[in-house]
């Protein structure tokens, strides 16, 4: 493959790091990338490199990492390298000085089928919504957020149990293909992008970020909103509930239907193989768990140590 387009990838997680990589070994020229600052983390709070810089420094591409996206000097540099076409893959929201620079555009991957969960968690919220499937979407980045042209689509099953952790690994690789289809769809002409129509605008659904408020297990809830809740949002930031004064985060879970259940979030267990709460129509049973002070693990072994 020759060199055109000269490609600026925007993005930082893990995440993005399938398309980039996924661009690179396709023969693309990535001129550069624009990622997060370095952040400090872990317990000595040293410096963190974003899974992007990681990788681009590898394979020796420019990293720009500016505070502000809107700052004149890191604009001059972002147009120094020429780019055409710009692609953009979990990145934070873009001014228009940045989207519209590349003569081609700019391109953004979604996690949904788009117009349907606009926003930061469309994984999350997908899955906390019960949907049995979800996507991936391409399309040209214009002022409203997440609501340029589409250009390709691709549909996936999402696992009755399966967890937002779970999803977003095969999303991400799913993903990185149909960036590489999206390129190169656009340098061959056989690509025209699509205005975003839905039936009914009020059912579109939307995918704001996950706040606190929503990782807190109200045990008056049917079971299965309290399941999809607690796998929509495992591994992070973890459904929560209290437990003995503590926080109780819960990764895993299994629901069972029943008419008499107890009182809501009344805990039982027989302290050896498993540990339920009480909901409204029945009882989630824990599989995977964290207390507060603890590390995470399954149920059995958290009951080895646990006297009531």
């Amino acid at each position: 493959m020759n060199s055109y387009p000269r490609i600026v990838f925007l993005g930082t997680p893990d995440f993005a790091v399938a398309s980039l990589r996924a661009l690179v070994e396709a023969g693309f020229q990535v001129v550069a990338v624009v990622t997060a600052p370095d952040k400090p983390a872990g317990r000595g709070l040293r410096l963190a490199e974003p899974a992007v810089k990681q990788y681009a420094i590898k394979e020796n591409i420019p990293v720009l990492q500016p505070q502000k996206l809107r700052d004149p000097a890191f604009l001059e540099q972002l147009k120094s390298f020429q780019a055409d076409i710009q692609v953009v893959v979990a990145f934070r929201m873009l001014p228009e000085s940045v989207w519209s620079m590349p003569p081609l555009g700019t391109i953004n991957l979604h996690g949904s089928l788009l117009p349907q969960y606009r926003g930061a968690a469309p994984i999350n919220r997908a899955i906390m919504n019960g949907e049995v499937k979800t996507g991936v979407t391409t399309f040209k980045l214009q002022q409203e957020i997440d609501t340029g042209h589409i250009l390709l689509m691709e549909e996936i099953h999402i696992g009755p149990d399966e967890t937002a952790g779970e999803l977003h690994d095969r999303m991400k690789a799913i993903g990185a293909r149909l960036v590489v289809q999206t390129i190169r769809g656009l340098i061959d002409g056989s690509l025209q992008g699509k205005p975003q129509q839905a039936a009914d605008p009020a059912a579109l659904k939307p995918a704001p970020k996950i706040f606190t408020a929503d990782a807190s297990i109200n045990w008056k809830d049917p079971v299965l909103k309290i399941h999809n809740q607690i796998r929509g949002l495992s591994p992070f930031p973890g459904a929560f509930t209290s437990f003995k004064e503590k926080t109780l985060k819960i990764f895993r879970s299994r629901p069972e239907k029943t008419n008499r259940p107890g009182e809501p979030g009344l805990m039982e267990t027989d302290g050896k193989s498993w540990l339920r709460f009480s909901a409204a129509d029945g009882y989630i049973y824990v599989e995977e768990m964290q207390l507060e002070g603890k590390k995470r693990m399954k149920t059995v072994d958290f009951l080895r140590g646990y006297r009531p």
